[in-house]
Parts: structure tokens; C-alpha cells; sequence
């Protein structure tokens, strides 16, 4: 192990960095000498691509990780922290990649991989802003493809969507990469949902026209610590809740089920992906328990009464918005054989050690929405 320090105050983020470092194993050694470029490095997802290659960066040989996002919600502290840090290997720069050009960027034209993660999730948050959803999945996708078209790129990630399957026919449950989908092109969901489907469109054309190591993720209910208690989703909106005492309010009657990729899982898988070094589509995600909401609230509420003394309990109303339902998905669950197969992907981390994590890691930071 190289003497560059892994502390980190929070032990849930250290374990799970070290999980996911021990997860890649040889594959990580594909990194050694890089430039790693990230879109929407703020987020989610960014939290842990940023804090593993930067934290494991001399254990790597990570040579320089460039950090873009448009902070259009404010700089993260943590993001902050570790640039001051690792001025060296950390570079971080407010940026619109749907708009911004990256020949403004010196050591852009350097970089051996690229992981574009810019792109709005929350159905809440897309739906407010349709368009710029649109622009992060289609015109940053184009200002990446045809910037490094010509490059040596060893490996160029694409973050679509479990989305793109729409709502399947139930005897496309588990759903493989082969269905083709059940999606409406209008309505409150179609500016994520299609954005992502016609992304895709474009990295095949890239991929097989001109031999771009371009591969797609097709990410399904990820959760766990980096993800914002006012992102809206399912299992941040719980962790708010219990975080808070409050009451857990569920605005449907917690029927449609889901399988949920804690984040360890889902990184290395995306990881996996990024290291194929060539064309492809792959779905990321947990395979089993397929678990109902309700059931999922369920969990929160017996791991918070435990972990945190929560007292409160679920209760179900509809929404004031009609269309806060309108084309969600009644069931989603992955069939990752293809990922297992030609990755090597193995997640194993099960929904209640997951929502443990992830409720362990907030107690940690002392967080409240």
C-alpha cells in the first residue's frame, strides 16, 4: 500500500473505498499513468469516482483527475476539501459541458478516460428542468464524442439509463440489455428517458463508426451515501425522514417493486465498464431482492429504530401533483448475465446491509437536510 493517506474521518467511506479498490482488483491497474476526465463530478456518482481516484490516486498511479460541473446547486464542501488536498492530482473547474468548450481546459486534451455523469436523475429535478436534461445527455455527450474522436482515449463512459426499458412487460423481468422498451416520447418522464435512449444512439454510431472506446452503463436504483437528502428519490427522501423524526409519507400505495445497487456495487460495476475499453452496453445494478416500496420504507424504519431510535411510522396519501406517477415504472429489475459474463461483475452487498451503510455513514456526518 502506498504511504498517500486513506484517512478519512467518515469509516463508512473508507470501508467502502476500500471495498470498492478490493472489487476491481487487477482491472484498477489499467489506470496506472492517467488522466481521468469527470462530468458532473459534484454529484452522486461523483462523490465516489472523485474521492476513490483521488484518495487511491499513488496507490493507482492516477496521474491528474479533472473534476467539471456546473455547481448550478452550490460547491460541495467535501469537493472543496479534497482539492485542497490534492492540489496536485485534483483539478476542479466549474463547467457546462453542453455548452462550454473543453480546449479551454489545458490538460483536457491528455486524458486516457473519460466518465460523463453530468445529467440531471431526480424525476423531481428533471422534470423542472427538461431542457437542460436534454442538453447534459445529448449536446455534452456530442461536444465529448467529437472532441476525442481522434484522441488515443482508452475509455469513454456513458451514464444512461434503466429508464430506457420504460415500463416492461412483465415477462421482461428481469430485464436484459436486449428488450428494446416501453417508453413514451411525451410527457413528464420523456426529456430524461429519451435524452438517454437517443445518447445511446449516439455512442453506437461513435463506437462502431469510427472505434471509440465508448461503453455504456445502464444504471439501476443506486443508493447510498453521496446522494443528496433533497435529491428527491425514493431512498434519499426515507433517510431524510428517519433523519429528521418525522413521519415516513409514501405518495403511492407502495405496490411497484425495485431491485436497489448499493453504491459500491454500482462503482465498480461503472468501473468495469469504463476499463472495457470498447464498445458496449451493459446493465449495472443488483439482480435480487426485487422488494416493493412499501417494503423498502419498511427497512428504513427497522434500521433507523434501531441505529437512530426512530419512532416514526409509514403512512400512504396521493400526491396534489397528477402527474407525479404518470409513466413510473411498476416493476425494475435487471438480468446482469451479460455483466457477469464479460465484466466480471459481481455485486453482493443486500438491501438492509446497504440502507444500514448509508444511514451509518449520514449518522457520521451529523447530516439534516
Amino acid at each position: 500500500m502506498s504511504t498517500e493517506s486513506h484517512r478519512m474521518e467518515n469509516p463508512i467511506l473508507a470501508d467502502d473505498l476500500a471495498r470498492i479498490h478490493h472489487n476491481l482488483g487487477p482491472a484498477a491497474t489499467k489506470l496506472a499513468g492517467s488522466t481521468i476526465l469527470i462530468t458532473g463530478a459534484a454529484g452522486f456518482l461523483g462523490y465516489y469516482f472523485v474521492n476513490y481516484l483521488v484518495r487511491y490516486g499513488a496507490t493507482l498511479g492516477v496521474a491528474k483527475v479533472i473534476a467539471l460541473d456546473t455547481f448550478v446547486v452550490g460547491s460541495p464542501a467535501w469537493l472543496e476539501e479534497l482539492a485542497r488536498e490534492h492540489p496536485q492530482r485534483l483539478e476542479v473547474r466549474r463547467f457546462d459541458i453542453s455548452r462550454d468548450r473543453l480546449d479551454d481546459i489545458p490538460a483536457a486534451a491528455a486524458c486516457n478516460f473519460v466518465i460523463h455523469a453530468a445529467s440531471i436523475a431526480s424525476p423531481t429535478f428533471y422534470r423542472k428542468y427538461p431542457l437542460e436534461t436534454v442538453d447534459g445527455n445529448i449536446w455534452g455527450l456530442r461536444h465529448i464524442l467529437d472532441y476525442y474522436r481522434d484522441s488515443s482515449l482508452q475509455g469513454l463512459l456513458f451514464f444512461s439509463s434503466s429508464e430506457i426499458y420504460g415500463d416492461p412487460d412483465p415477462a421482461a423481468i428481469p430485464t436484459p440489455e436486449t428488450y428494446r422498451g416501453n417508453v413514451s416520447c411525451h410527457g413528464p418522464r420523456a426529456c430524461y428517458d429519451e435524452s438517454k435512449r437517443f445518447g445511446e444512439t449516439l455512442c453506437w454510431i461513435y463506437g462502431t463508426q469510427f472505434g471509440m472506446p465508448v461503453t455504456v452503463a445502464r444504471p439501476f436504483n443506486n443508493y447510498g451515501p453521496g446522494m443528496r437528502l433533497d435529491d428527491r428519490r425514493l431512498p434519499a427522501d426515507l433517510a431524510r425522514c428517519v433523519l429528521e423524526g418525522e413521519d415516513i409519507i409514501l405518495l403511492s400505495d407502495g405496490t411497484p417493486t425495485r431491485t436497489f445497487c448499493y453504491i459500491t456495487d454500482a462503482i465498480t460495476g461503472y468501473f468495469l465498464c469504463l476499463l472495457h475499453g470498447r464498445y458496449d452496453f451493459f446493465n449495472i445494478g443488483m439482480d435480487r431482492p426485487e422488494v416493493s416500496v412499501r417494503r423498502v420504507a419498511e427497512i428504513y424504519v427497522e434500521t433507523a429504530r434501531e441505529l437512530l431510535g426512530y419512532q416514526g411510522r409509514i403512512e400512504f396519501r396521493a400526491s396534489e401533483d397528477p402527474a407525479y406517477l404518470t409513466d413510473n415504472p411498476n416493476r425494475r429489475s435487471p438480468d446482469i448475465t451479460k455483466a457477469r459474463q464479460v465484466l466480471g461483475y459481481a455485486p453482493a452487498i443486500g438491501i438492509e446491509e446497504g440502507i444500514s451503510r448509508y444511514l451509518r455513514f449520514l449518522a457520521a456526518e451529523g447530516q439534516r437536510a
